[in-house]
């Protein structure tokens, strides 16, 4: 149950680590069940009189931003690791001359967001250089992709790859990432342009928010935009908030010395490893997925004494790798898949991979998939989270095969 006093207690809290105009322009394409998209799509735009454009397709957002150019845009993980990949994409297929002149920009673009991450002045010969990259360069190229007028970058529902926060970073954008659950009444934590930034993490408690975490990790919250509790059959509403108001949310994460959250996955989601090892799924897909090659990644070991992954080749990095590289492949992507070319790249990957994780985290085995998994199969949710239950009943074979000597 969330009541009007909560909504409006986290529209306030939003509005006040939200960097922009009124009547600017939003894209919306989650179902409105998810409090992200209920926040920016519904609440906060009737707050703040913004601009709603609706994208029934999620597939079909990238041609919607081409069109709406807005200067607010808020994607999940998964919608930005596809964006990136797209841009990859096009830079690999670009002449070694251009591209250097890209990474210089980029180069420069990291080293301004890094003096606004610390919280200190850029020097004006960096504003200088920053301000002749951006409009010589980097501008035109996100305007190729409708986001030369982001001013406010936002993603949410679950970790998000440092390596694809970087990469945007290149690009002068801050993906201001942040946290919450539909109890919390959407944010609770968050990245700010007003009140600071760590990239990588998830912010710090907005309006009346209070995190702790508990013993095991867990984390804990309070505040005035925490729901009332769950609705029951006859009408009642059952309490989940401990005596002293603390509702435990079955996120594990940890809060450092600034105050900022930094998230490592679903209570639920921990794999733990047949010597009682505890392991984060997200830390290590998100690591296999900084290869562009890799669009999609799900490590299975519950009970195992090694990890496994299933990988999914993206489908828009894929061809223009290959096209690169000279690979040649019948069959499209399910052809690339068994090409040993490709198949000795994504070794690597996985090899690269293992060598920023601990032993327990890395990955023995995998299965290199062509179909890409999408709401449509079954594998994502409508906002695009993995269904791993599905996943896992879907290739038992494969993964178990992934064990046998």
């Amino acid at each position: 149950v969330l009541t009007h006093r909560e909504v409006m207690s986290n529209a306030l809290a939003l509005d006040a680590v939200v960097e922009l105009p009124p009547h600017v322009e939003h894209i919306c394409y989650l179902p409105f069940a998810h409090i992200a998209e209920r926040m920016l799509g519904i609440y906060l735009p009737c707050h703040r009189a913004s601009h709603v454009h609706l994208c029934a397709d999620p597939t079909r957002v990238g041609e919607v931003v081409r069109k709406v150019r807005p200067a607010q845009f808020f994607g999940v993980p998964r919608i930005w690791e596809k964006l990136s990949a797209a841009v990859r994409a096009v830079l690999s297929l670009m002449p070694a001359e251009q591209r250097t002149l890209i990474d210089s920009a980029f180069g420069v673009a990291r080293e301004h967001v890094g003096y606004r991450e610390r919280g200190e002045a850029p020097p004006a010969e960096l504003e200088e250089r920053y301000a002749r990259a951006r409009e010589d360069v980097l501008l035109p190229l996100l305007a190729a992709g409708g986001l030369d007028r982001v001013t406010w970058a936002a993603s949410a529902s679950a970790p998000m790859s440092v390596d694809v926060v970087r990469f945007w970073a290149g690009f002068g954008i801050v993906i201001m990432d942040a946290w919450g659950l539909t109890e919390t009444t959407g944010v609770a934590t968050s990245n700010s342009p007003r009140t600071g930034f760590r990239l990588g993490s998830v912010g710090r408690p907005v309006g009346s928010v209070e995190i702790r975490t508990a013993g095991d990790g867990e984390i804990l919250v309070r505040g005035t935009s925490v729901f009332s509790g769950y609705l029951r059959p006859d009408g009642s509403v059952r309490s989940a908030l401990d005596a002293d108001g603390w509702l435990a949310t079955g996120d594990i994460g940890r809060i450092d010395e600034d105050g900022y959250l930094w998230l490592t996955d679903r209570k639920k989601e921990m794999i733990i490893t047949s010597t009682g090892k505890n392991v984060s799924p997200a830390l290590v897909e998100n690591a296999l997925k900084e290869h562009p090659l890799i669009g999609q990644a799900m490590v299975h070991g519950d009970n195992r004494s090694y990890l496994v992954a299933l990988l999914v080749l993206d489908a828009e990095a894929a061809p223009a790798w290959a096209a690169a590289n000279g690979v040649q492949a019948d069959g499209g992507a399910a052809g690339l898949a068994r090409h040993p070319v490709v198949r000795a790249e994504v070794d690597r990957a996985v090899a690269a991979a293992n060598t920023r994780l601990n032993r327990t985290e890395q990955v023995k085995r995998y299965e290199l998939l062509a179909e890409e998994w999408g709401p449509a199969t079954g594998e994502l949710t409508p906002s695009l989270k993995m269904r791993r239950r599905v996943i896992r009943d879907k290739y038992a074979d494969a993964l178990s095969g992934l064990y046998e000597d």
